[in-house]
């Protein structure tokens, strides 16, 4: 399966690509002839690289830094740009007001029912100059958390702006979870104030969400304010003295500028809690500095994004990472950004695609689950639009399939955009693995190292291993990486730093073709070893994905007395494919086929759905431990949980 993967180049960089992007940019200031000499020298020695590229990109600082990287602590707690002074909110939007870009669209709105909105930086800057007012006047400084539980609406671009400008640090958090979930996120990082929503839309429902908040809260003394917006219009319970309606805040706060605070580097900007499936949620802790660093220089570099002519859209959530990612990103050089609250696929299969053209997106980001679900319904709701303003193409969230990687390719991109397949963590704030417009690509790859990220591939004794599947380490550190666990060093240290002295192990199956191509192979934790051959699930379930009756596929490993392990799959298939014995042993056949006796199935069930979460990665883990009738504990990031229940009952 690997050599099918990576035997031909199906993309070379080209005209704009080759001449006006802006990784070339830094390269002919710099005198770097070569991708090869760029990656070697951004990695080699990462304190110029990290330094030259804020210059390139304009990050400003209040007050510049006196060192770049201070690694007195150890690797696990490096400082970085170390006496510096800035705000995240003076790059995203102050000076682009000072500059004279305040008339330019920040957001583009499009909502589940198809209304739309727009805010400009000016009319942003007034709106988070009002509430930070406001949350100032109500005694909030300097450290205190804030928890955003709302649906992707520009009043949460608002909201984290205005805590950003003040100092308060943001706790981005999935709408669609339930009170445990929040309550457990808001109580670890001692919220004192939850904005949120008095409910939200996806697929033409109203989804009740203020409700789920007073119940988390009831959990939460912490939390001393809650601000809702009246965004589905329906009554929602408030409490006297803690609840807020937007509007009303949004109508007595003074219309009058806000000083943005001149905060220390290595400031907290973001705890991002991590999609994690089982076990007490992990806080990841960002800092203005490193956020910023990372989100712009990948926005960028690797996106190529240009705000006169670019609009960007990544199919996101505001609490997967990829939410504040695009924010920060796009914002940090005033480009155009649009949010949209909905699904892909509502209330057509082809949402998705309507909404780039009516908009002009030039650069899109999605995952490979959304791409398998849009590829099912049919090449012809993609033709029915005129997808010619796209450029750029972007991916992230789990690895690809080859037939999904050139669905993509050839029929949204026209074999003339670029897949960035990007592969990092809520851990890293951004990428360890990344293309970028220069490069040439395979199917799947995800190009090479990020730049400034010092990443390799060890075996299982520690040693870097080409051309054989090993483990995804990082060797240096980064400005982005998680500021340790929220209150749980210990866990942190243990997760990334116990295999080996100093190295950040990311938990990654990863493999360099001898071109110096890496792919991804999934988490090792998901590995399943048959007869002592250890596989990864995404080789299985791509194998099944080329049947034309499959849409989806989900692979796992159990107990088998001689094998060791088993391959069990979940199989959706494509509307009004019979499921019957007759295609069961075919699929189990092309398996066999494409892999080797030793991967035949044991059992392949056939599922409505598989269950995902918000950022639709499949939850191999969990479905593991639910048919195998183990206790499978959080589930609170599981979108559709009834997909779950399902797994023990499926055909």
């Amino acid at each position: 399966m690997i050599e099918a993967i990576m035997k031909e180049i199906v993309w070379r960089p080209y005209g704009d690509y080759l001449e006006k992007s802006n990784i070339g940019r830094f390269m002919n200031r710099h005198g770097i002839k070569t991708y090869k000499e760029l990656i070697h020298r951004s990695t080699e020695d990462i304190e110029w690289f990290w330094d030259a590229a804020l210059k390139d990109i304009g990050v400003e600082w209040f007050e510049p830094y006196q060192k770049i990287l201070d690694t007195s602590q150890g690797f696990p707690w490096a400082r970085w740009f170390v006496g510096g002074k800035i705000n995240i909110v003076h790059n995203c939007i102050d000076r682009h007001i000072r500059e004279g870009r305040g008339d330019r669209v920040a957001i583009l709105w499009e909502g589940d029912q198809g209304d739309t909105r727009q805010l400009t930086y000016r009319e942003l800057e007034e709106q988070v100059c009002k509430i930070a007012n406001f949350m100032k006047g109500l005694g909030l400084k300097k450290g205190d958390t804030a928890g955003l539980y709302m649906p992707m609406i520009p009043e949460v671009v608002v909201a984290m702006m205005a805590c950003f400008k003040i100092g308060v640090v943001v706790v981005p958090i999935f709408s669609g979870f339930g009170a445990s979930a929040l309550a457990a996120r808001l109580a670890d990082a001692e919220a004192k104030i939850l904005f949120t929503a008095d409910g939200g839309f996806r697929r033409g429902k109203v989804v009740p969400i203020k409700e789920e908040a007073d119940k988390a809260l009831d959990q939460v003394p912490s939390v001393r304010y809650v601000f809702v917006v009246d965004h589905a219009r329906r009554w929602a319970p408030m409490r006297f003295g803690r609840d807020l309606w937007w509007e009303a805040m949004m109508q007595v706060s003074p219309k009058k500028p806000c000083k943005t605070e001149e905060l220390e580097a290595e400031e907290t900007s973001l705890i991002i809690y991590t999609s994690g499936t089982t076990g007490k949620p992990k806080g990841t802790v960002h800092t203005h500095a490193g956020a910023l660093a990372q989100m712009a220089k990948e926005v960028g570099y690797y996106f190529d994004l240009k705000p006169e002519i670019d609009r960007f859209f990544w199919v996101s959530d505001i609490g997967w990472m990829m939410g504040p990612w695009e924010i920060i990103g796009v914002q940090h050089y005033g480009g155009t950004y649009l949010m949209y609250e909905g699904v892909p696929n509502y209330p057509q299969p082809d949402r998705l695609w309507s909404i780039l053209e009516k908009h002009g997106i030039t650069i899109l980001g999605i995952s490979p689950t959304a791409i398998r679900l849009l590829m099912g319904t049919g090449d012809e709701w993609v033709k029915k639009h005129d997808l010619s303003r796209l450029r750029i193409l972007g991916s992230t969230g789990e690895p690809w399939d080859p037939t999904s990687y050139l669905w993509f390719f050839e029929k949204v991109g026209g074999r003339r955009c670029p897949i960035i397949n990007i592969s990092g963590g809520t851990e890293v704030a951004g990428c360890l693995l990344a293309p970028m417009p220069i490069t040439e690509l395979k199917p799947c790859s995800l190009g090479g190292p990020g730049l400034g990220m010092d990443v390799d591939v060890f075996d299982e004794e520690g040693k870097p291993i080409r051309e054989g599947i090993g483990h995804l380490v990082c060797k240096k550190p980064a400005p982005s990486m998680t500021k340790g666990f929220l209150k749980d060093p210990e866990r942190y240290l243990d997760t990334y730093f116990s295999r080996w002295p100093n190295i950040w192990y990311h938990g990654d199956w990863a493999y360099v073709d001898d071109d110096g191509h890496w792919f991804l192979f999934g988490r090792s934790d998901d590995t399943i070893k048959i007869a002592g051959k250890r596989v990864g699930p995404a080789e299985i379930e791509a194998a099944l994905i080329q049947h034309p009756a499959v849409s989806e596929a989900a692979a796992i490993g159990v107990p088998h007395p001689i094998k060791g392990e088993g391959v069990v799959c979940f199989v959706v298939l494509k509307p009004d494919v019979p499921q019957d014995e007759s295609l069961r042993e075919k699929l189990k056949s092309q398996v066999v086929e494409l892999l080797g006796k030793t991967m035949k199935p044991e059992e392949i069930k056939f599922v409505k759905a598989l269950p995902k979460t918000r950022s639709a990665k499949i939850v191999r883990g969990v479905i593991k431990k639910k048919y195998l009738g183990q206790e499978i504990g959080d589930i609170a990031s599981v979108e559709n949980p009834e997909a779950l229940d399902a797994i023990t009952h499926a055909f």
